[in-house]
């Protein structure tokens, strides 16, 4: 299994995730996140994390939001942003490898932009096996 180092700045340990089976990418899926703030509010910080694709000659996106308190932002010694961030990465990666085996689909590509296509049947097709017709049944 190989094993990619998603590592963000001000982060402690870098944090290791399995490479997934349905993205067939040449980099680590994490490369094609978009990260975006909403505007913040007395009740904390909204942030979202999109992955942009194509499918077919359609661009869509999945997105994954979450919100950091001012308590949560102050915890972990004043790192609690990275770690809400770290967090919400690898709920995201899981989110979407479990989103690409329930519809059969996998991402590919070597643009900069993965493209949604279906996933490679890895179940071989049984060879036809000719019957020939019996004149007597016989059960036991």
């Amino acid at each position: 299994m190989q094993i990619a180092t998603l590592a963000i700045i001000g982060a402690s340990p870098p944090v290791r995730l399995a490479r997934m089976p349905h993205i067939e990418l040449p980099r680590a899926l994490e490369d094609y996140f978009a990260f975006a703030e909403t505007e913040p509010t007395r009740n904390g910080r909204r942030f979202s994390i999109t992955l942009p694709y194509m499918d077919g000659e359609r661009l869509d996106r999945l997105q994954w939001w979450y919100h950091v308190s001012p308590a949560q932002e102050q915890m972990y010694e004043g790192t609690g942003l990275v770690f809400h961030r770290t967090r919400a990465i690898e709920r995201f990666c899981r989110h979407i490898e479990r989103w690409l085996e329930i519809t059969a689909q996998r991402f590919h590509g070597e643009e900069p932009i993965p493209r949604l296509g279906q996933q490679a049947s890895s179940v071989a097709t049984p060879a036809s096996v000719e019957l020939t017709p019996v004149d007597k049944v016989v059960n036991a």
